[in-house]
C-alpha cells in the first residue's frame, strides 16, 4: 500500500489525546447504536492510565491507526499473563488496506514483550461483521460477557460482548 513503508509504531502519550479521539471516533462512526461518540479525551485519558495505546503514524505526523492494550492478571496464575486488546481503530481513508492486520501483529508482538502468553478481545454483539475478521487473525469465541458501556445505547438496542481469545 502506498505510504505503508512510512509507518512508525509507538506508544501514544498524553499529547496525542486530541488526535487519537478524532481518529477513534472517525473509525467507529458506524456504531450508530451508541449515544454520542465512541470516546472523548476524559475517557481515553482514563484508559491510558490503565493500559497502553499503540499508535501507527506516518512521518508527516498523520495518525492512521491505534489499538488499546492492557496486561491483565488472571485468576489462574499457572496459565501465565494474558493481554487484552480493544478499540482497534483504522482511519477511514486507510480502511480495507490490511492495516488492521498489521496493527494486530504489532499489538501481539508488544503483548509478548510484556510477558503475555495469550490475548483476549471482546466484540459487541451488535457488530457481528467483526467476528470473521478476528477469526482470520486466529481468535476463537470463548464466551460472552454483559455489555457495560461508558455511554448509553440508543433506545431499542440490546447488546452483549462476545469474548474471543488467542494464544500468543
Amino acid at each position: 500500500m502506498a505510504g505503508d513503508e512510512d509507518l512508525r509504531f509507538r506508544v501514544a502519550v498524553e499529547a496525542d489525546l486530541a488526535r487519537l479521539v478524532e481518529l477513534i471516533n472517525a473509525a467507529f462512526v458506524v456504531e450508530s447504536f451508541i449515544e454520542g461518540t465512541r470516546t472523548d479525551a476524559v475517557r481515553l485519558a482514563e484508559q491510558m492510565k490503565k493500559g497502553t495505546i499503540l499508535l501507527a503514524g506516518r512521518s508527516d505526523g498523520e495518525f492512521v491507526a491505534c489499538v488499546y492494550l492492557e496486561k491483565r492478571d488472571t485468576d489462574k496464575p499457572d496459565m501465565g499473563q494474558r493481554g487484552y486488546l480493544g478499540m482497534l481503530a483504522v482511519a477511514p481513508a486507510w480502511q480495507g488496506r490490511s492495516l488492521s492486520r498489521r496493527m494486530m501483529r504489532e499489538a501481539e508482538a508488544w503483548l509478548k514483550r510484556q510477558g503475555c502468553v495469550g490475548v483476549d478481545i471482546t466484540v459487541l454483539s451488535l457488530r457481528p461483521e467483526l467476528l470473521p475478521i478476528y477469526r482470520r487473525f486466529g481468535f476463537v469465541e470463548t464466551g460472552t460477557l454483559p455489555f457495560k458501556p461508558d455511554q448509553k445505547l440508543k433506545d431499542g438496542f440490546a447488546c452483549h460482548c462476545i469474548v474471543m481469545s488467542k494464544e500468543l
